[in-house]
């Protein structure tokens, strides 16, 4: 064989193993995935690091559309393939709806507490309505309850300042799983114990009624509150109902930010409080991968790390990392939420209220 033909069949070797190598390695399209996605996990699914983590790893491109935890139960749900809420409460929902789903987890845990600033935490603390124990602050719900239901005011604990009646600005109950959670716990604290059947219901509603009937306008998502309160100050909303990790998240993300802000934003813990378990439902199989791909362990320590959301075992991770005052270590005042049919009960109160 000639020199010319060796180096012929050289080359066509080398393309034949360029060809099957490329064929072999050449990376595969990411399946697209679709849901409704609560906003306060907004921030973890346009992680950069998640979506490398999900498109490498798993080859998942995930997108959302946001959406109260109520409402996307009853959403339009063509061409979509999970449903991620954050609650147990919407998973009931949807297996009374819809039916048993084709999966479900859960991913994340928070619990829900109340935001305020240190001039009124300090007023609070004064009337006897906040304790601090351990560097933390815990709120003694049957008193504040209470005290809402009656009418007081905030000049009525030193704050001539603010305008009107104390309240609590949640999201709207009937949409969003933060506010829908708030009103089980204000449901529990007004009957002293979990509200479990239809006399007790009946005795706690009227004021239940009243509490959120004080509320005004609220938003259906526990993003767009949280940011809120930030933006708009003491005045407009002194304090707000919404999840634990939105503030080690924004601490995490915002530093220059949290620097100016940190002193002034006080974390409260309700006595008791309640736990928000963001479960995924999955659709399809693709709701199913994506199911699989968020209990990564490599996913399960960015959302804690950078998102604040409690993934690991009870004690194990270390909050003290985030730099913000009062976060407690461990969560262990927390009272069951009412069940299902008694929330469905409340919801519809409210609905026609």
């Amino acid at each position: 064989m000639n020199k010319s033909k060796i180096i012929g069949l050289a080359v066509l070797l080398i393309v034949i193993i360029t060809v099957v190598a490329f064929m072999l390695f050449k990376p595969k399209p990411l399946q697209k995935v679709d849901g409704y996605l609560g906003g306060e996990k907004i921030g973890l699914f346009e992680d950069e690091e998640f979506k490398s983590i999900m498109n490498k790893d798993y080859g998942l491109d995930v997108n959302y559309k946001k959406a109260g935890s109520i409402d996307m139960v009853r959403a339009d749900k063509e061409n979509m393939n999970y449903l991620f809420p954050a609650s147990q409460t919407a998973l009931e929902l949807y297996k009374v709806e819809i039916g048993t789903p084709k999966k479900s987890e859960i991913i994340l845990n928070t619990p829900l507490v109340l935001y305020t600033h240190s001039n009124v935490k300090d007023k609070l603390i004064e009337h006897g309505y906040v304790i601090e124990e351990n560097g933390s602050w815990y709120m003694d719900m049957d008193k504040f309850s209470g005290a809402i239901i009656e009418g007081k005011t905030w000049a009525d604990i030193g704050l001539p300042e603010l305008y009107g009646s104390i309240s609590v600005k949640t999201t709207d109950p009937t949409k969003s799983n933060s506010g829908n959670m708030f009103a089980g716990l204000i449901a529990n604290s007004i009957n002293k114990e979990v509200v479990d059947n239809k006399e007790d219901f009946a005795k706690i509603i009227p004021d239940v009624k009243n509490f959120f009937g004080k509320m005004g306008y609220m938003d259906t998502s526990s993003h767009d509150l949280f940011e809120q309160f930030l933006k708009m100050g003491v005045g407009a909303y002194p304090i707000i109902a919404a999840y634990e990790n939105q503030i080690l998240e924004f601490a995490v993300s915002n530093p220059d930010d949290w620097e100016k802000i940190g002193q002034d934003i006080v974390i409260i813990y309700p006595t008791p409080t309640v736990y928000s378990s963001h479960v995924m439902i999955a659709l399809d199989e693709l709701g199913e991968e994506t199911i699989t791909a968020l209990m990564d362990n490599k996913i399960q320590d960015l959302a804690w790390k950078k998102h604040g959301f409690r993934t690991g075992v009870s004690g194990a991770q270390d909050p003290s990392v985030f730099g913000v005052q009062g976060v407690a270590n461990q969560i262990n005042k927390v009272m069951p939420m009412p069940d299902f049919k008694i929330m469905e009960m409340i919801i519809d109160e409210l609905k026609n209220y």
